[in-house]
This record gives structure tokens, sequence and C-alpha cells, in this order.
């Protein structure tokens, strides 16, 4: 295998886990362009996860294309400086990886700023360091970092940036921040990071020992319950984005409102017991909840 496809199969691999998010990352409606530079931007949120989580494919092609030793290859915050490095060549250079090579005609073409991708950046060097959040505000500030970039990246490609949608963006992917960390409780556990607010856990009687559990309890189902109204609460904040954009773009958003709807919902179903696995939409209930979503313009 040549150093060029081996390049591109790990671009591909990369991409190819769109299909398992809780939202429409490119959805085959919107104009070819717009698919392309969110495809872009999404392998470059998609991998600098990756690298945060240590979920990077085997054999360290990743950290050579980023210029990183062997025996720095595993080091997180290694890599992260690295492809923080390669970012910056984006803008002022020709970036080594390719999915940086990819993202840089959309950085071009969009006038896209440097510092949401600073911030996806910034989230994952926080996880090395930070594993546990006091309160709901400290979990605020992270989301700030994880996940509002992504929506503020999308206003930018789509050309249709404004204050207020860009706080109704942030509520929305701070809903859908929580929303995946309410789904991937003993996951990241296993990681050993807890993302439900200790004085929250405190309140209901929760220990980090109950999340450890084959099924959850009354107190952790209760818990989870409370967390997954407050993102039921911003994805309302949020809805409002949906009316104030038209076209294909109206359909866009409303899936995202809907994948994190329908994702409460399937924690709801469950009977908020999220321990046994990630509670999953099928495509139904997505379906349905972009109608409500689009009939209601939020």
């Amino acid at each position: 295998m040549t150093a060029t496809s081996a390049a591109h199969d790990l671009e591909r691999a990369t991409l190819d886990k769109a299909a398992g998010e809780n939202f429409p990352v490119a959805p085959f409606f919107l104009p070819r362009a717009w698919r392309t530079d969110l495809m872009a931007v999404y392998g470059f949120a998609r991998l600098v996860d990756d690298i945060g989580d240590g979920d990077l494919a085997p054999g360290g092609a990743d950290a050579r294309l980023l210029g990183v030793s062997a025996a720095d290859a595993q080091d997180r915050l290694v890599l992260l400086d690295a492809f923080e490095a390669d970012l910056r060549r984006v803008f002022d250079g020709t970036p080594r990886h390719p999915l940086l090579r990819r993202l840089q005609p959309t950085v071009r073409r969009c006038a896209l700023p440097v510092e949401p991708f600073l911030g996806l950046i910034a989230a994952n060097r926080q996880d090395q360091l930070v594993a546990r959040y006091e309160t709901y505000d400290d979990l605020l500030a992270y989301c700030e970092l994880s996940a509002n970039p992504v929506g503020r990246l999308v206003l930018g490609v789509t050309g249709t940036s404004t204050p207020e949608r860009v706080r109704r963006s942030d509520a929305i992917c701070t809903a859908l921040q929580i929303v995946e960390h309410l789904q991937d409780v003993k996951e990241d556990l296993g990681r050993d990071r807890v993302y439900l607010p200790a004085e929250d856990m405190k309140r209901f009687h929760v220990q980090e020992a109950d999340l450890a559990a084959p099924t959850a309890g009354a107190s952790v189902r209760a818990l989870v319950a409370y967390e997954a109204e407050r993102a039921r609460d911003l994805l309302n904040e949020g809805a409002p984005l949906v009316g104030s954009v038209h076209g294909r773009l109206k359909l866009l958003l409303a899936g995202f409102v809907a994948g994190g709807r329908a994702a409460v919902d399937a924690i709801a179903a469950a009977a908020y017991d999220v321990l046994p696995g990630p509670p999953k939409p099928g495509k139904v209930q997505l379906l349905r909840e972009v109608g409500v979503t689009l009939r209601g313009e939020g």
C-alpha cells in the first residue's frame, strides 16, 4: 500500500463515522458545495475527537502524517499540539494531514475563522486534564469549547451567521453534547470521565460506583431524567433557529433539533436506564420529530 492510498484510507475511515451520529452531517438534499464543506468540517471535528479519545486507527499513521515521532505517538497532548500546528497551516501554508488539506478549500471559500477549530482542540486538551465537572455551569463552559463551535461553523459554511442565530445554535449544540454524554455514561466512565455534574450526583444520591452497574437504579434514572430535561429545554430554546432560515438549510437545522429531541425521547423510552447501552432513536422516530420541528419551526 502506498503512502497516498494509506492516507486516503485514513481519511475515508474517519468520514465514514458520520453515519453513526445522532444528527445528519451532510444529507443528500443539500447543495453539493455545502455537503463538501460540511464533510470537511466534520472530518476535522471527528479526527480531533479521535485523538482526544485515543481512538485513532492502529499503526500510528496519523501521528506520522502530523510529524509526531513513534515514541510520542500515544501521547494525546503531543498529538493535539501537532494537530493544532497543522491546523494553522490551513490558514497560512500547506497542511500535512489529508483531512486538513481537505478542509483548506472550505476555510478559504467560506472565510471561516480559526477560533472554532481551536475551540474543538482546546476541548480535547481539557479532556486529558479534567475528568470531572463540579457544576452544571462548569459543564456548559466545556460545551462552549466541545460543541458550540460546530454549529458556528455550520452557520459559517452556509453564510447565515448572525449574533442571534449563533445564540440559538449554541443552545442546540450544547443540548446535543449533553444528550451524547447521557447516552455514553458507561463508555465515558470506562475512560475515567464523568460528565454528570458532581453537584447533581450529590443531589440525587448517586455515587460513581452506581454508574458502573449493569443497569441503573432509581437514583441514577432520576439523575438522567433531570439532565435529559435540561437538554430538552436547551433544544426548545434553540429551535427558533429553524424558523429564521429558509429552504434546504431549514431542513438541515430541523434535522439537528429533531435528532436531539428523538435521542431524548429514546432515553425516556428506556426509562432513563442508559447503562446497558446508548438508547438510540429509530429512523421513523427521527423523521417524525423532523416533521414536528418543521411544522412548529421550533
